[in-house]
């Protein structure tokens, strides 16, 4: 089996028996080792001593004054938010978990950062048999911000990031409107290059063509019911809707700010103009196999899923929102 996404560190993270991802020493270790925490030449004795400590003992108790007692201001910034996440790494029984309890009481101060690199691993966990790169790619839009381009009547995602970090000129149409420089070895995701994906898939590199009635959106959708059933226990199917004929909202979710937006306006009976119509990215009918635990209200209708860019072509998916957002009873975490 081909593995992928090497840098959410999986290899670092054990099972429980449900399946869910357990911290590990190795993991939060890994936390410590990033540039904003690793001592700096110049830092204080107190930060020095603490970052030792917790090297040799990842899961030590960290007073708030050990913190307070350091020189550096940013210092004692980033080693708050750090053991604050620590804390709820390691209190919770699984990475699962914590995300579920971020997600429902409230994101606070947990660096968007932070959140997606969970994402990152949960999804690696849930999509660990899948052979379907098309999947992978678009799992990616969970975790990572995409910019989207009409291409010869397609629409394109790339990564946001990778674009951004791109500015030369290009040789290519394609190359040249997502603003990467000519040497940047970028393709959209299709038959001939799909095997490719398993040794770039940390490089996130690859753009993915999210065209309605494509292998893009319909791949997306199975991920979002794969997200479902492992986070809340229910199995869901999701349809992408290639036109919106006669739908009715009685039940929506935003896949990002900009669909919740629109579902919005559509709810409150706005029409929207055709500049919003044409930011919709995609959109989803969600059914659930099981109506058990659908709120009375919500039986029998369909749920809508709504998807868009920005105004400039953006697009960051709330993988959140699926997890408050659907009209099930809330259930104890599963994993």
């Amino acid at each position: 089996m081909n593995d992928f996404w090497l840098s959410c560190g999986h290899h670092l993270l054990d099972r429980d028996q449900g399946g869910g991802l357990v911290v590990t020493d190795e993991f939060v270790k890994a936390y410590l080792a990033r540039p904003e925490l690793s001592p700096p030449d110049d830092a204080c004795v107190v930060e020095r001593t603490l970052h030792a400590a917790l090297l040799a003992d990842p899961r030590r108790p960290v007073d708030a004054s050990e913190i307070a007692a350091m020189a550096d201001k940013d210092a004692r910034e980033n080693w708050t938010v750090m053991i604050a996440f620590r804390d709820l790494l390691i209190e919770r029984p699984t990475i699962e978990a914590c995300y579920l309890h971020l997600v429902r009481t409230g994101f606070g101060r947990t660096p968007p950062l932070f959140i997606n690199q969970i994402v990152h691993a949960i999804l690696r966990n849930i999509l660990d048999d899948c052979e379907d790169v098309y999947a992978l790619r678009a799992a990616e839009m969970f975790f990572r911000p995409q910019r989207l381009t009409t291409h010869e009547g397609s629409l394109i995602a790339a990564d946001e990031e990778t674009v951004a970090g791109s500015n030369a000129s290009a040789a290519s149409p394609l190359v040249s409107m997502l603003g990467l420089p000519a040497e940047a070895a970028i393709d959209v995701l299709n038959d001939d290059n799909a095997q490719d994906y398993w040794e770039r898939s940390d490089r996130f590199d690859m753009a993915l063509d999210l065209t309605a009635g494509r292998r893009g959106l319909a791949a997306l959708g199975n991920v979002i019911a794969r997200w479902v059933h492992h986070l809340l226990a229910v199995e869901v199917e999701v349809e992408p809707l290639a036109e919106a004929h006669d739908v009715n909202l009685t039940w929506y979710v935003g896949l990002d700010a900009q669909g919740t937006k629109i579902g919005d306006d559509l709810w409150n009976g706005e029409d929207i103009d055709e500049a919003a119509r044409g930011r919709i990215v995609g959109l989803y009918r969600l059914t659930f196999r099981d109506r058990g635990p659908v709120l009375e209200k919500a039986k029998g209708e369909p749920i809508y899923l709504i998807m868009a860019m920005t105004a400039d072509g953006i697009l960051r998916m709330k993988p959140q929102n699926l997890v408050t957002g659907l009209p099930i009873r809330q259930l104890e975490d599963v994993s």
